[in-house]
């Protein structure tokens, strides 16, 4: 898949989905939860850390000297840390969405202005293992993709 091929892809994803968060009510949101004990909410406020950082490491592998060394905020229990600091299951749910949603067009914006020559930059994900910027961007289509199904489990479970 070409980055041009993956924003044309998740971009209306994102406007989609939008509608399908905005829609549910703050029972369902809030209760229900996945087999990592995460709440629709949590879900929807990893996928914007993972926005962010993945926004952060596209832009310091452009002028940074590689392999960049990155706090790994998805190893040892840190993404739920994450998911507990920042409170994303009482955030206001219109907000939440709103900043998932921009937080995406965002990096999806970054991911098309990478400069080409820079797609071998690597960065550490952990003590043996590189990633490279290429890599990366590749990828994220796939962990999106996986927490949407998630969510989408949620709603259509009605236990």
């Amino acid at each position: 898949m070409s980055f041009a091929e993956l924003i044309n892809t998740l971009k209306p994803a994102i406007y989609d989905w939008e509608q399908k968060l905005n829609g549910l009510d703050n029972e369902l949101s809030s209760n229900r939860k996945n087999s990592q004990n995460r709440s629709i909410r949590q879900i929807v406020g990893h996928m914007v850390d993972s926005a962010s950082n993945n926004t952060h490491r596209i832009v310091h592998l452009q002028y940074r000297e590689s392999p960049v060394d990155f706090p790994n905020y998805a190893t040892y229990g840190n993404n739920d840390r994450w998911i507990a600091i920042q409170n994303y299951q009482h955030e206001n749910w219109e907000d939440l969405v709103q900043l998932w949603k921009y937080a995406h067009l965002h990096f999806l914006h970054v991911v098309g202005a990478i400069d080409p020559d820079k797609l071998n930059q690597q960065w550490k994900a952990d003590e043996n293992e590189f990633v490279s910027l290429k890599e990366m961007v590749l990828d994220f289509p796939l962990h999106f993709q996986l927490h949407l199904s998630e969510i989408n489990q949620l709603i259509t479970n009605t236990k």
